[in-house]
This record gives C-alpha cells, sequence and structure tokens, in this order.
C-alpha cells in the first residue's frame, strides 16, 4: 500500500527558471519553507549513477583465528502497520518533528519524540520474536514532480494518547537495574547455554513485576516493599547462573553486584509543566515549554516539510541482521543501548559520520555508494547500513551519541577499552521502475539544507530486546549457527 503527498504548485519567472538550470545537468527547484530554510523539490540528477560503471569499492577485514561467522536474523516487517513520523527520540527527544523528515519504523509499536526506557519497555511490537527494539530509517520516496494527478495526503496518526503515556512515564518514578546480559562473559559453555537463557528470563520477569508494582507503591514504602525484595529474588538467581557456570568446570563471573537495583525518583519539575501547573520559580520554562508544545502540535499537524513529498516506497525486504567479529566472539549489547548509523546532517557536519549506504540487488559484495544507483534490469535499489559494533563496556548513550559505541578499525578489531558486540545490518530493498530511476525521480527524505543529499542517509536503533533474545543472539553468532525468528 502506497501513501502519497500532495506536491506544491511552484512558480518561476523566466529569469529564476534560468538560474535553476545547471549546466549539463538537471534543474534543482528551490522553495522556502516558513522559517526561510531551502527546500530541495527533488534530488539532483547528478546525484545519480549507474552501478555497472562504478569500480568495486567494498573492502572487508580478513577473518582472523576465532572470528565468528553465526547471524541472527529478526522478521520485524516492512512497516505494513504504516508507523511513521518525523521524530527522533535519540538525537531530538521530546522535540516534535525534530527530524523534519518522515521515518519508517518497525519492532517497537509507540516510537515518537516522548519515547523514554520505560515506555519502550510496555510497549508492542512487530517483530515475530517478541524483540521491543525501535529500528528506524528515513522513507525513499519517488517523486515525479506534477505527471500525474496528485494523490490525497497520507492518513495521519493521532497518537496524543501514546505522547501522554510517554509523558506519564517520564514523570513517574522508575526501576533501574543493571544489565547482565552484557556482563556474562563471552564464552559461556554450550551445556550451560540453556540455564543460562532461562534465568535471565526469569530476572526479566522479576524485575518487569518489580516496576509494575512501583506505580502503586508510597514513596516511603520503596525500600521495603521494591528495593529490598527485588534484589534478593536478583540474587538467587545470579547465584543459580554462577552454579550453572562451575557445575561445567567454569571459572564463574562474580554476578552478585548485579542484584540491587535503585528506584529514580520523579521528575517533580517535568511533572507541573506537563500538567501546566502555574509556580514562579518555573514561570520562564512554562513558558518556553508551552510555545515548544504549540510549535510541535502545528509542526506534527504538517507531518513533514514540504520538500519531502512524493509516493513513500515502503521496502520489498527490509531484513534486520546481527552479526558476528572477525576477530573473536562478541559480547551481548546491553538494553536500552542507542547506535546511531550515518550522519543525516553531512553537509553541515562532514563526511566524517557519514557512511556509503546505496548499491543494487547482485552488487552488495561489489559496490556501496554515496549517490543514488540506476540498477540494470532485474537488479533493485538496495540500502545497506552497517551500524557500530565497539562498545565502552559502560554506557547506552553519549553526549553526541557516538562517543559510547564506535566503529571497529580497517581489521575489525575494536580500540582498547571497547567490546565487540554483535553489528547490526539493515538492508532495504526497493521495487523502484527502472524508468524512474533514468529520470532521477527517487529520493530519500532529508532536513531541508541537504537537498536529498543521497550521502546523508542514516539510520537509527534503540534495544529493547528482553535478556534472554538477547542471550539466544549472542550464542547464534558465538557458534557460527545462522538462526531466524
Amino acid at each position: 500500500m502506497a501513501f502519497h503527498r500532495r506536491k506544491s504548485t511552484i512558480w518561476l519567472t523566466a529569469a529564476a527558471a534560468a538560474m535553476a538550470l545547471v549546466a549539463g545537468g538537471a534543474a534543482v527547484v528551490a522553495i522556502s519553507s516558513s522559517d526561510g530554510a531551502a527546500l530541495a523539490d527533488g534530488a539532483d540528477k547528478n546525484s545519480f549513477v549507474d552501478i555497472t560503471k562504478v569500480k568495486p569499492n567494498v573492502k572487508k577485514p580478513k577473518a582472523q583465528q576465532g572470528a565468528t561467522t553465526g547471524t541472527f536474523t529478526v522478521d520485524c516487517g516492512r512497516n505494513e502497520n504504516a508507523h511513521f513520523n518525523p521524530d527522533n527520540f535519540i538525537a531530538q527527544p521530546g522535540v516534535r518533528n525534530g527530524a523534519q523528515h518522515l521515518h519508517d519504523y518497525v519492532g517497537n509499536l509507540s516510537t515518537n519524540a516522548d519515547s523514554n526506557n520505560k515506555s519502550l519497555q510496555k510497549a508492542g511490537t512487530t517483530c515475530k520474536n517478541g524483540d521491543k527494539s525501535a529500528y528506524f530509517w528515513p522513507v525513499v520516496r519517488i517523486d515525479t514532480e506534477d505527471e500525474a494527478e496528485p494523490a490525497k495526503q497520507p492518513p495521519k496518526k493521532d497518537d496524543k494518547a501514546q505522547q501522554d503515556k510517554d509523558k506519564a512515564d517520564k514523570a513517574a518514578a522508575r526501576l533501574e537495574c543493571p544489565d547482565v546480559a552484557s556482563k556474562l562473559p563471552e564464552d559461556v559453555p554450550d551445556k550451560a547455554q540453556a540455564e543460562i537463557d532461562k534465568e535471565l528470563a526469569n530476572i526479566e520477569k522479576v524485575t518487569d513485576e518489580a516496576e509494575k508494582r512501583l506505580e502503586t507503591v508510597k514513596a516511603q514504602d520503596v525500600d521495603n516493599i521494591i528495593v529490598g525484595p527485588t534484589r534478593e529474588k536478583r540474587a538467587a538467581i545470579l547465584d543459580r547462573m554462577m552454579l550453572a557456570f562451575s557445575r561445567q568446570g567454569k571459572q564463574a563471573p562474580d554476578l552478585n553486584p548485579l542484584a540491587a537495583c535503585k528506584v529514580k525518583a520523579a521528575n517533580e519539575k517535568q511533572a507541573k509543566l506537563d500538567d501546566g501547573a502555574e509556580n514562579n520559580d518555573d514561570a520562564q520554562a512554562e513558558g518556553t515549554e508551552n510555545k515548544k508544545n504549540q510549535a510541535n502540535k502545528e509542526e506534527n499537524n504538517k507531518l513533514e516539510l514540504e520538500g519531502n513529498d512524493g509516493e513513500i516506497q515502503r521496502p520489498e525486504v527490509a531484513e534486520l541482521q546481527f552479526r558476528g567479529s572477525p576477530v573473536g566472539k562478541v559480547v551481548a549489547m546491553p538494553k536500552f543501548l542507542r547506535i546511531l548509523y550515518g550522519d543525516a546532517k553531512v553537509t553541515a557536519n562532514g563526511k566524517k559520520n557519514a557512511k556509503d549506504s546505496w548499491t543494487c540487488t547482485g552488487f552488495e559484495d561489489k559496490v556501496q555508494i554515496n549517490k543514488y544507483p540506476i540498477c540494470p534490469q532485474g537488479s533493485k535499489v538496495k540500502r545497506i547500513h552497517d551500524f557500530p559494533s565497539c562498545w565502552d563496556g559502560k554506557n547506552i548513550d553519549s553526549a553526541k551519541h557516538r562517543e559510547h559505541i564506535v566503529f571497529p578499525d580497517a581489521n575489525g578489531k575494536c580500540q582498547k577499552g571497547f567490546k565487540a558486540v554483535p553489528q547490526l545490518r539493515i538492508s532495504l530493498t526497493y521495487n523502484i521502475p527502472r524508468d524512474i530511476q533514468q529520470k532521477g525521480q527517487y529520493k530519500v527524505d532529508s532536513f531541508p539544507e541537504e537537498a536529498h543529499n543521497p550521502f546523508s542517509d542514516h539510520d537509527d536503533f534503540a534495544n529493547v530486546m528482553s535478556q534472554q533474545i538477547m542471550n539466544r543472539l549472542v550464542n547464534c553468532v558465538n557458534t557460527g549457527k545462522k538462526c531466524k525468528e
């Protein structure tokens, strides 16, 4: 099912049209948004290239002894439920239309600007195995300008109820417990795997039950009713996990420090702001918040800026695959780990974090490029997003969202102090007619200043897998299995 957005009719004087012409290329018509930012009406045709004329440039690190060759593929669909919004809770938390372009979502059903760990954990998912992780990327559109009769706008989802729930979660006290799966050694004995997997499910259950009960307990009773009993239950489970290692003649890791959880107090100031409560000390902040809420409401009504128009193309295939390391075993990702791929603002930020993402089916091992490909007959447009996979072992996020997890070096090795975690590869295949490719009439949504630059392609991921699923993932990767869930 395709979605459409009505294009704005653009009138140019003869002089303006002449200035828009590019020697030897195509015209890129710019319009202005309400804030004066330039908007590209289509991708520059110089950004398209015949894939068969591009030299191979993909270099894979040579697999060393002990390389992990397993894969774990998660089936989360192709966004059949039409979960779109122009938000990014990782890079622009709390800002409606913070991305200024539309994202495709699979996995977590609640993802929006106000998402947080608690709301993500409570939500449903499109993933068949129950993975609640959030996977999202900018949509691709076909833009044939005014060749065809414009269609109706895509239906807007009223997600106010979800926003209200997310804000309530932000304002409420929450239970924070140490991640267990990411603290397990990379070489769990085969005969202990089933027991470890079972106990990880138990610890997840105990923690979830305590989190739910926290909502009904008075602040003065939290230590006695929530913190103490939860620590005792987690400690018993961790003891059984350590015994599982010992029974196999393996040095048991010290998991005892992971038993204790803490309660993070409610954000009273934020609760007042969200409830519209007036307070002399917070008057200025509240005014700013109200203005932001009004701006968010107006922007959300538009869904996206004018330049991001055309017919949305749902991926024909959306493959989410976790892979190993060419130099050794991987450890589990911690729950709620945030990871970015690429740079949505490459024009402003430079090429440091931008990635070559585009190719065609049948050319994956030969070419990935930073231009839109024109594929030969029988081949399809494809985006390949390989995420960073060297984690600092401590943090689930960082100031610029990149310092806590980085890419390995050219040989596949992590820098000192970082650990290899399973590398996420998101592969998106599109059935775009060849004549559309040849005319340069498809494009990726972008910030206005990027003018649909293919080099601004990017992707986002937040890990909300249960520790049981993550343990299965790591086991598949480290033992060379090809698992699909």
